[in-house]
């Protein structure tokens, strides 16, 4: 038979068996809504991809503009961080060209006009930030909308060349447009596809020519690779092909070719150069 425990020992033992089953609990968080939540707005115009990463407070009752944001104040168009902008191309704000990246959104509220920010540092805070740092400043006009109670930013007005981002918050929406030039962007686009069309035909020519394949079609590819743009890759692997064929002459003229294509690639100087000079030297001795 087991001996009683005095009282006080059974208290804390119990005490101990309950903070044993209690702090696990304890020690997880339990998730709450932030005072302002984390929001994210995105659009495409044309081929450019814009989005706006912010924290978005809300009224609870209170008067904004002018009063918890007093005008002519510099504000950092959010809560908790920086509001951050990112383009993936070159664009427009407001009339100011702007680089595509990450940007930070500044703003000072005004009764009749505000200033709308674009700064460079991403991460930069009302405390640090620079204007020797801005990419673009805007001067627009507020309009009147019914009530928002929580700050939001909206793209509007989209097409494949323009779109406009609103901001929304009380009774307050201040709106900037944003232009790209997509008809540039499309066509530049077409000149480096256009410009590296050379490559799927070298390949095709390099693969026969490695595999032991038909020789005529390998310089075929080649060739038309060649017409696209002439490098070293192609007019080396040309050479090779005329080589197995052959056609020793004319195997070095392209291997004398490549040799000068190849100058000033450091590729070629470093991994290639010499074997393309020994071999090539070695088809003029026969």
């Amino acid at each position: 038979m087991f001996r009683s425990l005095p009282a006080r020992a059974l208290t804390v033992m119990s005490f101990a068996a309950f903070v044993a089953v209690v702090s696990p609990a304890l020690a997880q968080t339990i998730e709450v809504p932030a005072p302002s939540s984390k929001a994210k707005v995105e659009q495409r115009v044309g081929i450019t991809d814009f989005s706006v990463d912010y924290s978005s407070p809300a009224m609870r009752g209170r008067k904004i503009f002018g009063g918890l944001l007093p005008y002519g104040d510099l504000w950092r168009t959010g809560a908790n961080a920086s509001t951050k902008l990112t383009a993936s191309r070159d664009f427009t704000f407001g009339e100011t060209a702007v680089p595509k990246g990450t940007y930070s959104v500044f703003s000072i509220p005004g009764a009749s006009s505000w200033t709308v920010i674009l700064n460079k540092d991403a991460d930069a805070s009302t405390g640090a930030y620079d204007a020797k740092n801005d990419a673009a400043r805007v001067t627009v006009k507020p309009s009147a909308i019914g009530a928002r109670e929580r700050m939001t930013f909206i793209f509007t007005d989209s097409t494949e060349s323009t779109t406009r981002l609103d901001l929304e918050w009380d009774t307050v929406r201040v709106s900037v447009p944003i232009k790209v030039d997509t008809s540039a962007q499309v066509m530049a686009g077409i000149d480096e596809t256009l410009a590296e069309a050379w490559r799927p035909y070298y390949q095709a020519g390099r693969y026969v020519v490695e595999n032991g394949g038909n020789l005529d079609t390998a310089l075929q590819y080649l060739d038309k690779s060649i017409g696209i743009k002439s490098v070293w890759w192609n007019n080396w692997w040309r050479a090779q092909a005329l080589a197995k064929k052959g056609n020793t002459a004319d195997a070095i003229a392209a291997g004398e070719k490549a040799l000068q294509l190849g100058k000033g690639d450091n590729t070629f100087e470093n991994f290639f150069k010499a074997d393309v000079q020994k071999t090539v030297d070695g088809w003029k001795k026969g």
